[in-house]
């Protein structure tokens, strides 16, 4: 019989792909019991045929040469012998999967790794990088339901279960398991946001994905949104902000508060949009508003140009002429708005104060008017109370009353939205 050794790092580089020095080593004639140092750790042998056939120097040297058909061939004599000890099976099964990761034979491969880990042979370190090796194999052959199974069990037995968690939810959608991504990226989603950690974007556009793929509106927003609050662009913003018009129970009353919200999170608008937003505020009565909304278009150069740039030049002259009637005017507005039964004249009073920049002053008034009472849509008004805090920078004051808004009409997606514009990061802006 012949000494066999394993060195189990080189088995790991054959797995991987790398490099790697032969896992047989030290085979040489068992020396005869009296020429052992009585200390020496009894070693497992394999026979001298077995030895013959898989040699570590030749037989390294027949893989580094890539004559992978010999080194085949002296696997399958070796299998052939009869009665293989279990160390031999090892032994063989290290041959193959040298072998089968050098030369992309994964039906050689995997099934020896299988082997190997199941012989009891590896340190648990080992059985560890051979589960991975074994779950990404089978991932990049496309078998996922096996590397679903093999990067569960690295994770049972590490107690690491995020180290493969992205991959597990890649592999449920590249099987068209869309249920159970929506399920499990908002199982993750829910397990960051307890402990106060930021989701994934890569898992959060899995869970979009799904919502795209399966055609599921609900489902889409749900991952949309959730990029814009953890990870948001302009982009994302843009389009968050669109498709909220478009969702079933939106109410166009509401545009005038969508468009503001528009301007608030984009540092640039399209003209059209900037259009919209002052021709509402023109025909509500907020001048200041509209101006601010003309100027930025002009200043850009999305306004004043085209074959609707009288049009657009007409706009601003009146929103000028009136936002300055404002400034001269509003305080005599105060008294008459303090007598009316209904709140509606002092939040809409307030606002304009904000629009103005005097942010205490029309944030006294708007929470005066919407104490009152207000006889028509009166959530409408608690809306535009809170993202006026939320205008001013009294994110915590815009957060309690946003989150006492009733929904319906849209008014709870504009709520959140508000919310998440005001907690941004002090210092963010939003990337491109």
């Amino acid at each position: 019989m012949t000494k066999f050794r394993f060195a189990r790092t080189s088995l790991l580089a054959a797995v991987l792909g790398l490099n790697f020095a032969p896992a047989m080593v030290g085979m040489s004639p068992v020396m005869a019991a009296e020429e052992k140092p009585a200390e020496a750790p009894k070693q497992e042998t394999i026979r001298p045929e077995m030895y013959k056939l898989l040699e570590p120097k030749p037989f390294k040297d027949l893989v580094d040469a890539k004559n992978f058909t010999e080194a085949k061939s002296r696997i399958d004599q070796a299998a052939a012998l009869p009665n293989l000890t279990p160390f031999e099976t090892f032994i063989l099964n290290d041959a193959r999967v040298r072998v089968g990761s050098a030369s992309g034979d994964n039906a050689m491969l995997l099934p020896a790794l299988e082997a190997m880990l199941d012989s009891g042979r590896l340190s648990q370190r080992d059985k560890l990088n051979f589960m991975e090796a074994v779950a990404e194999t089978n991932f990049r052959q496309k078998d996922y339901d096996k590397a679903i199974t093999w990067f569960n069990r690295y994770g049972a037995e590490s107690g690491d279960t995020k180290k493969h968690r992205l991959t597990i939810l890649r592999a449920l959608y590249l099987k068209n398991d869309y249920a159970s991504v929506i399920t499990e990226t908002r199982k993750d989603v829910a397990a960051n946001e307890q402990a106060g950690e930021v989701p994934s974007a890569d898992v959060l556009k899995l869970l979009q994905s799904a919502g795209a793929v399966t055609k599921d509106k609900n489902v889409y927003m749900n991952g949309l949104e959730l990029m814009v609050k953890y990870h948001p662009t302009e982009a994302l913003w843009g389009e968050l902000i669109n498709r909220t018009r478009g969702k079933d129970g939106y109410n166009m009353r509401l545009d005038i508060d969508t468009m503001r919200l528009k301007k608030a999170v984009l540092p640039k608008m399209e003209g059209d949009d900037l259009l919209e937003l002052a021709e509402l505020d023109l025909q509500a009565g907020f001048f200041t508003e509209a101006k601010a909304a003309l100027d930025m278009g002009f200043e850009q150069g999305v306004l004043g140009t085209g074959p609707d740039a009288a049009k657009h030049k007409a706009l601003r002259d009146k929103a000028n002429k009136n936002a300055a009637d404002d400034a001269k005017n509003i305080d005599s507005g105060i008294a008459a708005a303090m007598k009316s039964k209904d709140g509606v004249g002092l939040v809409n009073l307030g606002y304009i104060y904000v629009t103005m920049g005097q942010f205490d002053k029309g944030l006294d008034l708007m929470q005066k008017g919407v104490a009152k009472g207000i006889a028509k849509n009166p959530e409408d008004a608690k809306l535009r109370l809170g993202y006026a805090y939320a205008m001013a920078g009294k994110k915590e004051e815009a957060a309690k009353v946003l989150a006492t808004v009733n929904p319906a009409d849209g008014r709870g997606d504009l709520a959140r939205y508000w919310t998440m514009w005001a907690n941004r990061p002090a210092a963010a802006t939003a990337a491109k």
